[in-house]
């Protein structure tokens, strides 16, 4: 199969670390949407949202989810990508896409563990538990509207990137 993975789920949810594991297992590319877009701009998320607000910061970040896409390439995307339904179908049509599915409450204790509020400002002003919470409510239903596969990621990472090539595997074999 050398179509793109598309990495879709709640920050914190470990699309980066996962996608990077997963991309050596398969010899394949690995690009993070989040990281592309800061670099092409040269801007942080932050900056760009208080520059643009959040509808800029989405344009761009469907322009980075396009620029990223080729085959035979791993791609992280933002939390937030499922919001927009043409990103949603893109990924859809154009490779497997993979939900990385976990609690609020791991997903909460990992952003605390690992705090990135100079990349991604807060969404609603609340406490990190608050705010996963809030956000994960909203756009589950949209992950796994998208999701070819969803995968448990609340275990190590080893064992979740096992878990994708199984899922992957299976697919490829029906």
């Amino acid at each position: 199969m050398s179509l793109p993975i598309f990495l879709i789920g709640a920050r914190g949810c470990g699309k980066t670390t996962v996608g990077e594991l997963l991309a050596q297992g398969l010899g394949y590319a690995f690009r993070d949407t989040d990281h592309y877009l800061q670099h092409s701009t040269g801007k942080t998320v932050a900056e760009i949202v208080a520059a643009e607000g959040w509808e800029g910061f989405r344009r761009h970040e469907s322009e980075a989810l396009s620029a990223v896409t080729a085959p035979e390439t791993i791609i992280a995307t933002g939390g937030g990508m499922v919001l927009a339904e043409t990103n949603r179908r893109f990924m859809q049509e154009r490779g497997q896409v993979i939900w990385l599915q976990a609690s609020a409450t791991v997903l909460a204790a990992r952003l605390a563990h690992y705090p990135q509020t100079s990349q991604r400002p807060t969404l609603t002003g609340r406490s990190i538990t608050e705010e996963v919470a809030e956000v994960l409510d909203e756009r589950a239903s949209l992950y796994q509207q998208t999701a070819h596969h969803m995968i448990d990621a609340m275990q190590v990472p080893q064992l979740i990137v096992a878990q994708i090539l199984s899922a992957l595997s299976l697919a490829h074999a029906s």
